[in-house]
């Protein structure tokens, strides 16, 4: 491929429309994707919503991985060189628009245009880096601020532009799954996280910028019930 097809290939052109191998779906919010267990055949590019990708065990417990956003692929499985089965379930939260690639058109794209294939590569590490952030924090950190944290990415704070101080529709369940807790516990913290003035909500959940607060500065008027104290060995 010469030098000038490198610089004159637009991923972003080519992930707005449909074409060859390609087509625009749009999905209702709770639709899935694709899900566990289906063959691994195509690539999805979100264009626009919120989605999450989920997993559930041998004994019916969902886990959610992460969340998902516009310009974000999901999917990715389907170009490995075996093809196989879905590792895991995505579902939209909001109304979603997404490019569905097959398999054969992704890999012929990744192959024939450099400039794709490092597009691809970018969103594959920052998705990397993203659930490694994801596993600290549900390894470290007590549900509570796991919860404030959840709250945060999904007003999109931290991402480049404004963010939307109002988050999509969701249930205290889904965000009991996220955080792996239970939905009473969620109601207790966001009914705390209302009083403090960290967020306010009726219909919708609003989220308020002195909710970092309780992520980067740990600030809590009172110290966490559910941090164990440190032991001290002599």
């Amino acid at each position: 491929m010469s030098t000038s097809n490198y610089l004159t290939f637009n991923p972003e052109a080519f992930l707005a429309n449909a074409g060859l191998g390609r087509k625009v779906i749009v999905l209702k919010p709770q639709q899935p994707f694709f899900s566990q267990g289906d063959p691994a055949n195509s690539v999805f590019y979100i264009q626009k919503g919120r989605a999450k990708l989920t997993v559930v065990s041998p004994n019916g417990k969902e886990a959610t991985l992460t969340l998902l956003y516009p310009g974000d692929f999901v999917g990715e499985e389907s170009v490995a060189t075996v093809p196989g089965l879905r590792l895991s379930t995505a579902v939209s939260i909001t109304a979603c628009t997404t490019l569905e690639i097959r398999r054969a058109e992704m890999i012929r794209i990744m192959h024939e245009e450099h400039a794709f294939s490092d597009f691809f590569l970018r969103f594959l590490l920052a998705r990397s880096m993203r659930m490694q952030a994801d596993l600290v924090d549900q390894l470290f950190n007590s549900s509570e601020k796991r919860l404030a944290r959840i709250l945060l990415l999904m007003a999109e704070f931290g991402k480049p532009g404004e963010p939307n101080a109002f988050i999509p529709p969701v249930t205290q369940e889904t965000l009991a799954g996220m955080i792996g807790t239970t939905r009473s516990r969620v109601s207790f913290f966001m009914n705390r996280f209302r009083k403090l003035g960290f967020i306010d909500y009726d219909r919708r959940i609003q989220v308020h910028k002195s909710l970092l607060n309780v992520v980067l500065l740990d600030q809590l008027p009172e110290h966490n019930s559910e941090k164990p104290p440190l032991q001290y060995v002599a």
